[in-house]
């Protein structure tokens, strides 16, 4: 080890390629936050790594330097291009996955994306969450359930999409309320009823740095169809989550990976007694969904099963889990 103590302090000596590492993981680590010291070890570790086994010239490292600085200057109140950035690298679908694990038997999440907000207003059941002229008319029919099908009453089931022309209601400048979105809370039997209109798949912004880097690298920036869900109750796993319209042209190739099997879903057309039911047109949209959460002790108890295995398999270096099930740094 290079780092050496000096009256009680952090002396760093022999700098070189071969030293670098272990002298920035050490100097780094001169406080008692575990999970930080952590963090920064194999954060240090794997981006030095990367420098070597790349060969990264100063040339490349300056370009990737401004293109990270172009990304920020387009960041505003409205717009986060460093989560677009995370989305197309595909680490915000990883970064979810890892932090909710589910079993077999409970609904997937995925990623949440840049579109949700907090002014969603309370609908009442079969109302829609759509203004006039949004898109064609698309009735759901959703259940709540735990994984043992267990019906979940009074869940906040918060939904937003898209309207027909790809665009959600902030990305227009005149937007003075929310509009294709809205909560809904789940009946005695988990069930609710909503009307929405027709997803339609739409690109991902795509006028600035990263929308460069796809075309730089031959990928379109198109999203397919879908519908976003978060779905919350007291005790119980919060689910981030989105239902996939199956055979659309853009599900084998999500700018932001966010399509998983489990979560695609066909549409069919209403048909006569459900439009009398719910005064809508035979021809319009149906989507019928059972959504399945866990509770916050399952979840713990997926993330530390899931979590052990993983580090079995990737981990390297000294760490043990905390309470939370995540890997801190193992000083003893």
């Amino acid at each position: 080890m290079t780092v050496k103590y000096v009256d009680g302090k952090f002396q760093l000596s022999d700098m070189s390629t071969e030293t670098i590492t272990e002298n920035t993981v050490a100097i780094n680590s001169q406080h008692n936050d575990l999970r930080l010291i952590f963090i920064l070890d194999r954060l240090v570790h794997h981006l030095h790594d990367f420098a070597r086994e790349t060969r990264l010239t100063v040339d490349e490292w300056g370009m990737g330097i401004d293109f990270l600085t172009q990304v920020g200057k387009m960041c505003s109140d409205i717009r986060q291009e460093f989560v677009l950035l995370s989305d197309i690298l595909g680490l915000s679908v990883l970064v979810d996955g890892l932090s909710h694990p589910k079993p077999e038997n409970a609904t997937v999440g995925t990623l949440l994306g840049p579109f949700h907000t907090h002014d969603a207003i309370e609908h009442e059941h079969e109302t829609s969450i759509c203004s006039e002229g949004k898109g064609e008319p698309l009735l759901i029919q959703g259940l709540l359930t735990d994984a043992e099908d267990n019906p979940i009453e009074g869940a906040k089931i918060d939904l937003w999409e898209c309207d027909e022309n790809g665009l959600y209601d902030t990305q227009y400048p005149d937007r003075e309320e929310a509009d294709m979105r809205g909560i809904v809370y789940s009946k005695a039997d988990g069930s609710f009823v909503i009307k929405a209109t027709r997803p339609v798949p739409y690109p991902i912004p795509h006028d600035g740095p990263v929308g460069k880097l796809l075309q730089r690298i031959n990928r379109h920036p198109y999203r397919p169809a879908h519908i976003h869900f978060i779905i919350e109750k007291l005790g119980y796993d919060k689910l981030i989550t989105a239902l996939y319209h199956r055979g659309d042209p853009y599900e084998f190739s999500d700018a932001v990976f966010g399509v998983k099997t489990p979560l695609l879903f066909d549409l069919v057309k209403l048909g006569p007694d459900l439009a009398e039911k719910y005064n809508m047109k035979e021809d319009d949209w149906y989507l019928r969904w059972h959504f399945k959460i866990i509770t916050e002790s399952q979840a713990k108890k997926c993330l530390i099963e899931k979590t052990q295995a993983d580090l079995e398999i990737v981990g390297k270096g000294k760490y043990v889990l905390n309470e939370d099930g995540l890997p801190i740094a193992d000083l003893d």
